[in-house]
């Protein structure tokens, strides 16, 4: 019978220090490195879950958003990033363009959402997520 566990997600990165880095440094996230199962990391994630961060040498970055954070103002939580040195992507693509902030605003009547990679190139999100979108109610 299948049963799940404590679920979590995963993902690569070529450089686990500059990751690790990013993740707790910049971020502010909660980071536990693991020495060995080849020097991986957790990051606990606010509101509970996890997500394991392994090495992969031969690290591509995937062509989707690989995390999502969810925010109260978007328009802040970008002005905090880009202090922290976390630059935004500008896409000029008409379906989903972004403003000069990288904030695209709610294309096709979805959330305010700006994007942004770590050291190994994943994209992640931060935006204005409603609930349902979460699993929540």
């Amino acid at each position: 019978m299948f049963t799940p566990d404590r679920p979590f997600s995963s993902f690569a990165v070529p450089d686990i220090g500059a990751a690790a880095a990013f993740y707790r440094d910049t971020l502010g996230l909660d980071v536990t490195v693991y020495e060995e199962m080849g020097g991986g990391f957790t990051i606990a994630l606010p509101g509970g879950g996890s997500i394991f961060v392994y090495p992969k040498e031969d690290h591509e970055p995937a062509v989707f958003t690989i995390l999502n954070f969810s925010v109260a103002d978007v328009d802040a939580a970008v002005d905090d990033l880009n202090r922290r040195g976390v630059v935004t992507k500008i896409y000029t693509d008409p379906d989903y363009g972004t403003d000069e902030k990288g904030i695209s605003r709610g294309f096709e009547g979805g959330p305010d959402i700006a994007w942004f990679t770590d050291p190994a190139g994943n994209v992640i999100s931060v935006g204005r997520m409603e609930p349902q979108m979460m699993g929540g109610q």
